[in-house]
């Protein structure tokens, strides 16, 4: 009877292993090609008299990282230039992560479809795990939550 116990218990830790094996290659396979991920919660410090991050916390979100720079190397006519992104922090509520741009004043967001589309688009696609970006706005006391459905 022992016998029997030891093999079920060898099969049942082959299987695990097996399993794993199989999502570890799922992963890798299904993985774009060379991309250079930006990791959350890998940000900058965060200040605590920062009014943006007040403003969060008495919203109900949590604020998980501070300011992440995000370089973009970029090739124009054989010429090298570099920029980079800057997102604000990232912020959780409810299990879901959101990426927050802060308002700014020498940069008024235009609240139209193309000028939500053109200033925060771009943000949801390098992270697409995220469930939507936050712009606040401390001044006027308000968190506007933007969410992008990119549908066929």
């Amino acid at each position: 009877m022992e016998m029997y116990g030891d093999w079920f218990i060898m099969l049942v830790a082959g299987a695990f292993l097996l399993f794993w094996a199989y999502r570890g290659f799922y992963r890798w396979l299904h993985q774009p090609a060379s991309v250079n991920r930006l990791t959350l919660g890998k940000g900058g410090e965060l200040a605590k008299d920062d009014e943006n991050i007040q403003f969060l916390k008495r919203s109900g979100y949590g604020v998980v990282s501070g300011k992440h720079r995000v370089p973009i190397g970029i090739e124009l006519d054989g010429q090298s230039l570099n920029s980079r992104l800057y997102i604000d922090y990232i912020a959780e509520q409810d299990g879901k992560m959101y990426i927050v741009k802060t308002a700014r004043e020498r940069m008024p967001m235009d609240w139209t479809g193309s000028g939500v589309r053109d200033r925060l688009l771009v943000y949801s696609l390098l992270l697409p795990e995220c469930a939507g970006v936050l712009f606040v706005d401390v001044k006027e006391q308000i968190i506007r939550r933007i969410i992008f459905d990119i549908s066929d």
